[in-house]
């Protein structure tokens, strides 16, 4: 798996990690604070949140663009301290009125633009440390391997953005409750009546005493602070920004001769200027790659609910307690206990000197160990979850389950029968239909989200409702995305890397931007219509890239 890459890959793979990491931690609270501190509603929630997504993927063509003139490298430092302002101006306490919304709307163009510079051309480098001969066959392992470490960055994220919630909050007296910002706003706006009044009031006594007689006071005070620990956990977005700088700069000499353009190629009279392809191969190519671009807009709609709608039911619909086995999920140091065991069982059988399988065995077992040890000390208590916790298991499945893919992979490749770059993408898109296919059947006989002010018996579910369906969609992931950028690394015309790479991003802007569709739908329609219309969308999306797949592998050819 890490076998013969070369040394320019984790450098820029672990550049990418620190930035994912300050990224995922505000994003993963980035839907609860608009609703929190704005007030805004799911539709408003939907559209915002949507029209980020879709600039932090657009943005990439432009950046490519500006790559395949100037240079990859310039526009990765560009993108980083681009990025640091924004998050820098969204940490910054600001306000819930016009003026608080416009200071935000500019810190998220920031980001997206600084993402834009960064991604694409990050990326398009390691594609180019495969153009080597040498390292050629390991393009699709190499790019698993990046995708790795991105999900590796998003692991940790939600866990910081949990423990900044309560440290901030626990120093004002107050703790974190899902139901109090959306039923403060309404009090304060005046439209709190009836059951939703005295359910507010329940859960402001329960805050303390003295709340339950004074609940405007309680409102106001109750959303700065729930928004004052947001905008800290925004500010560790900065912290990782230097970090990612950091690395990028002290590995740059692992990777700088991959920070070439075709312009760069051909003004150094290398041979490599020689290699063109006629117009009809680059007609194909574009036209394959932008077929693809086509169906991964109807994944990446249904993938990003994650951040919003599956959010919304992480908050509302799901158990705020977990006991039993489910709780080793919650704690982040048991995940990583887990993918160690995985890493270290992998090794144990794919090494070839006995000194390391005996290293590797004993790595596994103490891992499980450990984890035994940690549950069995956990006794037969609950433990509280945060909505934004749900956020880190698709990235612990990404990390612990790219050695089982790999491996798969590996062995079908071995036989002859490894399925190509875009019938993996298709595949992937039957898979993540039949992710929403379990949030569909959980969710039959659950209230609508208007109604559920009044809702006062319990109809929330199991957390494994949601890990299961991540879990799912994980499998879909690995299929689609890190083959999805290798597809493009591979078949990008070369005076267009830049260009197609961030074409790549702009579709999944698109995709992400139609993520709103289902948030804008959320309020008044029964949640299993929702997730029925993702089933229908991906399983069109696979029956599509099916039908034109010799098309898609003859501009491979």
């Amino acid at each position: 798996m890490f076998k013969g890459q070369p040394k320019g890959l984790y450098a820029l793979a672990l550049a990418n990690t620190g930035e994912r990491f300050g990224y995922y931690t505000m994003l993963a609270i980035f839907t609860l604070f608009l609703q929190a501190k704005f007030g805004f509603s799911a539709s408003v929630t939907s559209n915002i949140f949507a029209g980020f997504l879709a600039l932090v993927y657009f943005l990439p063509v432009l950046g490519g663009y500006l790559a395949d003139k100037f240079g990859y490298g310039k526009m990765v430092t560009s993108g980083i301290i681009v990025m640091f302002l924004g998050y820098v101006f969204l940490a910054v306490p600001t306000g819930n009125d016009a003026a608080g919304i416009a200071a935000m709307v500019g810190a998220l163009v920031l980001i997206a633009l600084g993402t834009g510079l960064f991604k694409g051309n990050l990326q398009v480098m390691v594609g180019n440390l495969y153009d080597d001969p040498k390292y050629a066959a390991k393009r699709d392992t190499a790019f698993s391997i990046f995708y790795m470490a991105i999900n590796i960055g998003a692991l940790f994220a939600p866990k910081a953005a949990e423990k900044i919630t309560e440290w901030y909050m626990g120093k004002t007296g107050f703790s974190y409750n899902g139901d109090i910002p959306a039923l403060a706003h309404q009090y304060l706006d005046g439209n709190l009546t009836g059951d939703a009044l005295a359910k507010f009031t329940d859960l402001a006594a329960a805050q303390g005493a003295q709340w339950a007689d004074n609940l405007g006071e309680f409102a106001n005070r109750y959303i700065a602070c729930l928004a004052g620990s947001y905008h800290w956990g925004f500010a560790v977005a900065c912290v990782s920004l230097v970090i990612s700088m950091m690395i990028y700069v002290f590995g740059r000499k692992t990777f700088k001769h991959a920070d070439v353009n075709a312009k760069q190629v051909a003004a150094s009279g290398s041979k490599e200027a020689a290699v063109e392809l006629t117009p009809e191969q680059t007609k194909s190519r574009v036209t394959a790659l932008m077929l693809v671009f086509a169906v991964v807009i109807f994944f990446w709609m249904a993938f990003h609910q994650n951040g919003l709608t599956l959010t919304f039911f992480a908050r509302d619909y799901t158990a705020t307690t977990a006991t039993g086995l489910t709780r080793i999920g919650f704690d982040v140091i048991n995940l990583v206990l887990i993918i160690i065991a995985v890493y270290g069982l992998f090794s144990f059988f794919q090494s070839e000197k006995g000194r390391t399988k005996l290293t590797s065995g004993a790595v596994t077992v103490a891992s499980l160990a450990l984890l035994a040890w940690k549950y069995s000390a956990m006794g037969d208590a609950s433990i509280a979850i945060l909505p934004q916790k749900f956020q880190q298991f698709n990235p612990f499945f990404v990390v612990a389950l790219t050695p089982v893919s790999m491996a798969v992979f590996g062995a079908l490749a071995k036989r002859g029968k490894e399925p190509s770059a875009p019938r993996k993408i298709g595949i992937g898109m039957f898979i993540a239909a039949l992710g929403f296919t379990i949030m569909a059947l959980g969710s039959f006989g659950l209230p609508i989200p208007n109604d559920l002010a009044s809702v006062t018996t319990d109809y929330r579910v199991t957390p494994n409702l949601l890990i299961g369906t991540y879990l799912v969609l994980t499998f879909a992931e690995l299929f689609l995305s890190p083959m999805g950028i290798s597809f493009v690394s591979k078949v990008a015309p070369p005076k267009y890397k830049g260009l197609m790479m961030g074409g790549w991003f702009a579709a999944t802007a698109v995709g992400n931007y139609m993520v709103a569709i289902i948030g804008m739908l959320w309020g008044g329609l029964p949640l299993w219509v929702l997730w029925s219309i993702l089933i229908v969308l991906c399983l069109v999306s696979a029956l599509f890239i099916f039908s034109i797949m010799k098309k898609l592998e003859n501009a491979t050819a």
